[in-house]
């Protein structure tokens, strides 16, 4: 086998498009669902849980980390919008890969994605347990033991409860997508009721002085809580993972992409200033459910923070939901293409959800949010998706000039700078994060490249 050539090879886009117009899975989602699928994936344990340990890190200055991080992810998310548009797959930045830098650089995106999607599922589930036991501390006075509510290395043995959300996930995939995306709706709804609530409460309480020092531990602390932030933001990506179940792609996918991403940045912002307005910023530090937290502190009252508990435990479930969607469906695109087992392409006739997957997929997330910590697993998922995103805007440098002339529903402005802003972006938050997960990055890519060598080279669909 010539080695070179196997890695190398690339598959057409007229390949990828003639793919979505013989698909398998349903088109049941419009415009305002895809949204909702990809504010459902975006907001949650980000904000709810991540704030608590990105304030102390970077101080009242967690505000500007906020806006690196989305001024970060707008540059990607425009290049995904144009490439959602122009390749409407399920495979996301995976397949976008596929087409331009070939197929080891394709299935290292891919392998990216799984940590992406797969291990944000886990960490996301590991919030929703520290809200569930905030919500029976001030309800009923007591709490799931740490034996059952904490993973090893964190005082617990086992974290059931975020088994738990994992399972009813599953079985609203395993429903269809459809009905998977109702119930996400509804969840979006109150996660931005309820985010809107704290801030209507925690405004009352902020303090000029709360402010300053703004950066009392300088611009490498802004940076350091921009790149732990940059989790609050992985999801809005979501809707490109939908393109074979959108009912118009080319329209709709690029809309709901940036549409998503500019509502979630609003309410961040506007969190983030009531939060540390309204309670000094050294108060942050080992505080899991933060928000729920400063509600106590600033009310007094602990019926709001019971509420911003209930209100969180709904939006981490719908991240779980929309993220564990997500990972669904790329696994699916890498099946289709051979580099995975082709049982997890498989599609339920009555469901159109492919079922296998959805089994696999959960399985291995409730493992992962019942051992591993939430810090752990939010590092490593952060620089797993700047890594994806990184090769998302060098993909669309790449097709602007192998093909100028294909349709595209929608276009990066200032190209090429955005997509290179985008690039140096992503490389920049990537190297501010700790060694630590870069060693985790390094043996999380070398795992994956033992598996593409050892299986998907010779049984990929272009073999």
């Amino acid at each position: 086998m010539n080695l070179r050539a196997a890695t190398g090879r690339r598959k057409p886009v007229a390949d990828l498009i003639a793919e979505t117009e013989h698909g398998t899975l349903k088109r049941s989602l419009g415009l305002g669902q895809l949204t909702t699928l990809s504010i459902g994936a975006t907001l949650g344990s980000g904000i709810f849980v991540v704030l608590g340990e990105a304030v102390p890190v970077a101080g009242p200055a967690v505000v500007l980390s906020f806006v690196l991080a989305g001024v970060t992810a707008l540059f990607s998310a425009l290049s995904y919008a144009e490439l959602a548009g122009m390749i409407p797959l399920s495979g996301s930045s995976y397949s976008y890969a596929y087409a331009t830098l070939g197929e080891l650089v394709a299935w290292v995106c891919g392998w990216c994605l799984v940590l992406e999607y797969g291990v944000s599922v886990a960490s996301v589930a590991v919030g929703w347990g520290q809200y569930l036991n905030e919500l029976l501390r001030l309800a009923f006075g007591f709490t799931i033991p740490d034996a059952l509510s904490q993973p090893p290395g964190s005082g617990g043995v086992v974290n059931v409860p975020a088994i738990v959300v994992v399972v009813l996930a599953m079985l609203l995939l395993l429903a269809g997508a459809k009905e998977s995306a109702r119930a996400n709706a509804v969840m979006v709804a109150v996660k931005i009721g309820t985010l809107v609530l704290f801030c209507a409460i925690a405004f009352t309480a902020v303090r000029a002085r709360n402010f300053t020092p703004f950066l009392p531990l300088g611009l490498a602390g802004m940076s350091a809580g921009g790149a732990k932030l940059f989790f609050s933001y992985i999801g809005f990506d979501a809707a490109s993972t939908a393109g074979e179940e959108a009912k118009n792609p080319q329209r709709d996918l690029p809309r709901a992409i940036l549409l998503s991403l500019g509502i979630v940045t609003v309410l961040y912002c506007l969190v983030a200033v009531a939060a540390v307005g309204a309670l000094p910023w050294q108060r942050f530090d080992g505080q899991e459910a933060a928000l729920s937290h400063v509600l106590s502190v600033v009310s007094g009252n602990p019926f709001w923070a019971g509420l911003l508990a209930v209100g969180a435990i709904v939006a981490i479930s719908s991240v779980v939901l929309t993220v564990l969607y997500g990972q669904t469906r790329i696994l699916f695109a890498m099946s289709r293409d051979g580099l995975v087992p082709k049982a997890l392409s498989r599609v339920d006739a009555k469901t159109g959800s492919p079922r296998i997957n959805t089994l696999v997929v959960s399985g291995f997330v409730a493992v992962l949010a019942a051992f591993i910590p939430l810090g752990k697993l939010a590092d490593a998922t952060s620089i797993g998706t700047l890594f994806a995103f990184l090769l998302v805007n060098i993909a669309v440098l790449l097709l602007r000039r192998r093909q100028p002339e294909r349709p595209r529903s929608f276009r990066v402005p200032f190209s090429p700078v955005t997509p290179i802003l985008g690039v140096l972006c992503c490389a920049y938050m990537m190297f501010s994060l700790d060694g630590a997960t870069w060693v985790v990055f390094g043996a999380w890519m070398l795992l994956g490249l033992l598996i593409y060598f050892g299986y998907g080279i010779r049984r990929s669909r272009l073999a």
